[in-house]
């Protein structure tokens, strides 16, 4: 039987995904690097997200776009956080989708870049909703 899914699961996945992201930017797997900072941020808002009890039940949140819109639209737009955080989780996703599914390799300054942004996310995330 599965636990229940609660914000400080998701935030502790998101910061397993974190020092991954680290580990890996520092073995010098910029596209890793991306794809794991992408995740850090993605489970953030999770926690983020159900700690303002947003219903995940519809099948918007069930996404990546869905969740990135609902993250926007409950927690930017609703007075939550900042709109940077919105702006970074945009930017992480594009370089993750492109380290994950083209040829093209993320650059080691891109790759730094969302490492960085997703440290800021998950830290705000953490100080709004008081999440362990």
């Amino acid at each position: 039987m599965s636990k229940p899914v609660t914000p400080a699961s998701y935030m502790r996945k998101a910061a397993q995904a974190l020092a991954s992201a680290h580990q890996l930017l520092a073995g010098g797997d910029a596209d890793g690097a991306c794809n794991r900072a992408y995740y850090a941020m993605f489970d953030a808002a999770h926690a983020a997200l159900r700690s303002a009890n947003v219903a995940e039940t519809a099948s918007a949140t069930k996404t990546h776009r869905g969740l990135i819109a609902a993250f926007g639209q409950h927690l930017v737009l609703g007075g939550h956080v900042a709109s940077e955080l919105g702006s970074s989780l945009n930017k992480v996703e594009r370089l993750r989708l492109l380290a994950d599914y083209t040829g093209d390799p993320v650059s080691d300054d891109d790759a730094v870049w969302a490492v960085g942004q997703a440290d800021i996310f998950v830290a705000a995330i953490r100080d709004a909703f008081g999440i362990a």
